[in-house]
């Protein structure tokens, strides 16, 4: 399942997918250097190398979730709404709701 994300601020679009890494199951941690996310490259090189590739069965599975994560803090955000209900049923985001029902006890002193 792939996630479609923009951001605002640097106006690049970017495609993640969520879940498990095939490709890091394939290649290791190839991947991230194509992706351009150094970081978890070197993470991944460095944890691979002192576990004797043990570390690889780990990152499978979680890279994914790691990359997307820093897609989001750095500022991107869903690009439609497939990727918002995406991105909401996995907790990768929470939904802000603008209006709250406990707003009008501001005031009170307790």
């Amino acid at each position: 399942m792939f996630v479609n994300l923009y951001n605002p601020r640097t106006n690049q679009a970017k495609q993640a997918k969520v879940g498990f890494s095939w490709t890091v199951f394939f290649f290791g941690s190839i991947p991230a250097l194509f992706r351009g996310d150094w970081k978890w490259f070197f993470i991944m090189l460095l944890a691979n190398t002192l576990t004797a590739g043990f570390a690889h069965l780990v990152f499978m599975f979680l890279y994914n979730k790691l990359y997307l994560s820093d897609l989001i803090v750095a500022g991107f955000v869903p690009s439609d709404e497939a990727s918002k209900r995406i991105l909401l049923s996995k907790g990768f985001i929470v939904e802000t709701r603008q209006d709250s029902p406990f707003d009008d006890f501001d005031d009170l002193d307790f």
